[in-house]
């Protein structure tokens, strides 16, 4: 007899990208920034770890918020710090969702929001995409208005896609939350800036932010959400007392204000991006243009799981993805290969490597 609740027996849990503990790799499976953060950042590690760690740190993140706010034309109540943005994702779950209402999703796209669906112990729903990564608005519209919560990524993953706010605003539920994950907005080439809040019909959105990606802190977990202050303060009612540490806190606080050192590194990841989207298609790639710091590629004569393999022989490690019950993908299943965008000499290897293999 088990001792889990039933639906947490059910399920596998999510699996991340694989993370080598050994030197050596080129690492270009889990969207990672190639480049390390400010050196602002690094002292204000230093400063933070020479200073109170006997004491808890501000259970509101106070200073990170008012560091925030003014990058996205909000108040500093507008934002909730988190232990990265999957924190926030879960805490918007157990926030909104009751166990059996229904959470709907794009699909092909994060899976994780189908892992802690299954955790609350909703009931879930994918929104299959078109063949282009478009939306099927007739397809969707009936489950969106069954649904207490949409979560949307834009751009999106593994695609790269980046949807417009009139597609977004129409996957608000009418007795429910939309949550748009912008963990890679500001690798577009017009970054996100929390524009689509002052649209009319936002008051029900939720936009979660990282700071893994483009301000290079996968290894400081550090996030937070931006919406309405009467959303943020029933969110705060769920979250742990002190969700995020000082270290992280004083990374993040650096990071957000060092911005031109972000958008530096993301202006070289776009052109590094767009060398790789070129060189791929040249190598006989179908390759989607992306708007984020990834690339997603099919082959149309090589299995990805044998150029999976065949890079991963060479130390080169990129994720292969397979997505099931997909009715545009040849025996409906759509598999495929999502390259980080890396520096430019891991890209040239990748590039040498499967130049080799196809």
């Amino acid at each position: 007899m088990s001792l889990f609740r039933p639906n947490i027996d059910r399920i596998d849990g999510y699996t991340p990208g694989e993370q080598p503990q050994e030197p050596g790799w080129v690492k270009l499976n889990s969207n990672e920034n190639p480049y390390p953060p400010s050196p602002k950042v690094v002292e204000a590690i230093a400063a933070a770890a020479r200073g109170r760690l006997n004491m808890y740190p501000d259970p509101l993140g106070t200073k990170f918020r008012q560091a925030a706010a003014p990058l996205f034309g909000v108040e500093p109540d507008w934002i909730l710090p988190a232990n990265g943005s999957d924190e926030n994702l879960t805490l918007i779950l157990r926030a909104f969702v009751h166990p059996c209402e229904l959470v709907a999703y794009p699909y092909p796209s994060y899976i994780l929001y189908e892992t802690l669906a299954d955790i609350q112990g909703a009931r879930h729903q994918r929104l299959i995409l078109n063949r282009d990564w478009s939306w099927n608005r007739e397809a969707c519209r009936p489950v969106v208005e069954a649904a207490k919560l949409v979560l949307v990524p834009n751009p999106n993953s593994p695609s790269g896609t980046r949807w417009s706010d009139d597609d977004i605003l129409a996957l608000v539920p009418p007795r429910g939350v939309l949550v748009l994950d912008e963990a890679y907005g500001d690798f577009a080439d017009s970054p996100h800036r929390a524009e689509i809040l002052q649209r009319p019909g936002s008051e029900r959105i939720i936009i979660t932010r990282s700071l893994s990606k483009s301000f290079s802190l996968a290894g400081v977990r550090i996030g937070f959400a931006i919406a309405r202050p009467e959303l943020i303060a029933g969110l705060r009612k769920v979250k742990d007392s002190y969700n995020c540490d000082t270290l992280s806190l004083a990374a993040g606080i650096a990071a957000l204000g060092d911005l031109p050192w972000m958008e530096t590194n993301a202006a070289r990841v776009r052109t590094t991006r767009s060398r790789l989207e070129a060189e791929l298609t040249r190598l006989g790639f179908a390759v989607v243009p992306s708007q984020s710091n990834f690339v997603w590629c099919t082959h149309p004569a090589r299995p990805h799981d044998e150029i999976y393999a065949a890079l991963k022989q060479r130390r080169i490690l990129v994720r292969f993805m397979r997505f099931a019950d997909v009715p545009h993908a040849e025996g409906s299943l759509l598999t495929g290969l999502r390259i980080s965008v890396g520096t430019d000499p891991e890209i040239d290897e990748l590039l040498a490597a499967l130049r080799e293999i196809v």
